[in-house]
């Protein structure tokens, strides 16, 4: 009783006219954040904080909370449109979402963006009202050797996602990985395959690689495409909404995505990235028509933006009850709390409950805010589609760059990716898939400091990673995954055969 009069007292407060407008200003930056490659929420938050001095700290943690999920809406549109993710989580949505817009249901895709992404995030912020602190005790089990298993299993998982050769998949996700290794060793201190760079001491940034695989790599294509006289205006065909048939097809790749976003979401350093990605293999594997993912298919748009909309919900969890980070951006927001003199974690509850509750609630209005102006940007968004390819290209370069200049101000970090837009014009030309190198791009280092954590735990034993029921789980979904992978091939190979017989 006493917890539902916290979260009612929750709704006064986030429903305060002054909150109310510092919800509605954190979103909207929130989506314009999102939609700039380069910058990302933990940028945003970060840039807030010194402008928030003086503020009252629940108005101002309600801010930064509504640009850390509202980054995640921006994303889609500039993934959907021009084939630029602007962060890693929103990989995923690109590798459909633009494939849509080039069939010309650029407006479903960005509308069932916006749908999921309020689904998932309601989602979410319903199962953390209610399920907070019972569900970080699941998380409290996870070690090093259960993170270095969830890491194998998102890799492993990628797989799905390599079209008909699973062995050009691997490669590019052995390349993502090598690219993971370069900067300074955390663990020795060393330098490796910095190649006396300065500015690659601390790794190739996220941004740079896939703004040079996804952005200019599609601009290098586009140009060889106009040479060619290949090239035309991307046109909107049908009604810029989601039809009856689209919607049937959405609903359970949105419930799932909401499901899955959030559990992972709960782990700490996991994040929606990987929300996605498990979101999209699962859908392509319970497709009945797996063949269209990659070619358009909205299930690939629905479940990843859902996932990744819960999963900023599930990292709130660890955050408010343990005052462990769930991902870069609630790692910003934890330094917001400390800043204003507040610890997270279960005394949080109960020492400021006003304060908890009016930031998790303002989450609810704050997604409502996100679809009402979200939705009506559509039909403004699909209108770039129109632009000549003369004058979008040079403009995706222009934008393109001004993201990856922002950010350090390195003209080496220009170069390099220009450099990975080269390797992404000629990794479509071999038909090699971006989605597996970024990915290891990202999950690499995690991977590997879980890895040598708990040889270091174990004595440099391997059994480490099958002495617990949840490595042993995650240790058979692997299985289960390399399995189904092989099982697939060889009966669509089969079919195949059965098809050519009957025809003959």
């Amino acid at each position: 009783m006493e917890s539902i009069v916290h979260i009612l007292n929750g709704f006064d407060v986030s429903l305060q006219p002054i909150n109310l407008w510092y919800t509605f200003a954190g979103v909207l930056m929130g989506t314009v954040i999102g939609v700039l490659p380069g910058i990302g929420p933990s940028a945003g938050i970060a840039l807030l904080i010194p402008m928030s001095y003086g503020l009252e700290p629940t108005s101002a943690l309600i801010m930064m909370a509504g640009v850390y999920y509202g980054a995640q809406y921006g994303g889609s549109a500039t993934s959907i449109l021009i084939n630029t993710p602007g962060e890693s989580s929103s990989v995923m949505t690109a590798i459909d979402g633009y494939q849509m817009a080039k069939k010309g249901r650029a407006g479903a895709a960005l509308a069932v963006s916006a749908w999921g992404s309020f689904i998932g995030g309601t989602i979410g912020v319903v199962v953390l009202t209610l399920m907070a602190v019972p569900l970080t005790r699941i998380a409290l089990k996870f070690g090093p050797p259960e993170y270095f298993m969830l890491m194998l299993l998102s890799l492993t998982a990628v797989s799905s996602l390599t079209g008909k050769s699973p062995a050009k998949g691997m490669l590019a996700m052995m390349i993502g990985l090598a690219i993971a290794t370069v900067g300074t060793d955390l663990q020795s201190g060393q330098l490796r395959f910095a190649m006396g760079v300065p500015e690659l001491q601390d790794g190739i940034g996220f941004v740079i690689v896939v703004v040079g695989l996804f952005a200019m790599g599609e601009v290098f294509s586009a140009i060889e495409e106009h040479f060619h006289k290949r090239s035309e205006i991307l046109r909107l065909k049908g009604k810029l909404m989601l039809t009856r048939e689209e919607w049937r097809r959405s609903i359970k790749p949105i419930m799932r995505g909401g499901t899955i976003g959030f559990l992972v979401g709960l782990l700490p350093g996991a994040g929606a990235t990987i929300a996605t990605i498990m979101s999209y293999a699962i859908e392509k594997n319970v497709s009945k028509h797996p063949q269209e993912f990659g070619h358009g298919a909205i299930e690939g748009v629905a479940g990843p933006e859902t996932a990744n909309n819960a999963a900023t919900a599930g990292a709130m969890v660890p955050l408010l009850t343990l005052g462990v980070p769930g991902s870069g951006s609630t790692a910003v927001l934890l330094g917001a709390f400390v800043m204003y003199g507040i610890q997270p974690g279960p005394l949080l509850f109960q020492s400021r409950p006003d304060l908890v509750w009016g930031l998790v609630n303002s989450m609810y209005v704050g997604n409502v805010m996100l679809l009402l102006l979200n939705l009506p940007l559509i039909g403004l968004f699909v209108r770039l589609l129109y632009i000549p390819t003369g004058i979008l290209l040079p403009l995706v370069l222009v934008f393109a760059t001004i993201g990856i200049y922002a950010v350090n101000g390195s003209t080496i970090e220009l170069y390099l990716c220009l450099l990975f837009g080269v390797l992404g014009y000629v990794f479509r030309k071999v038909d090699i898939p971006l989605a597996p190198l970024v990915l290891a791009l990202v999950l690499g280092g995690i991977m590997e400091q879980s890895f040598r954590q708990s040889m270091t735990i174990s004595g440099g034993s391997p059994s480490i990673f099958f002495n617990s029921g949840l490595t042993m789980v995650l240790a058979v979904l692997t299985l289960a995954v390399i399995s189904m992978t092989f099982v697939k091939g060889r009966l669509r190979r089969f079919r195949n055969q059965v098809v050519q017989a009957e025809a003959a």
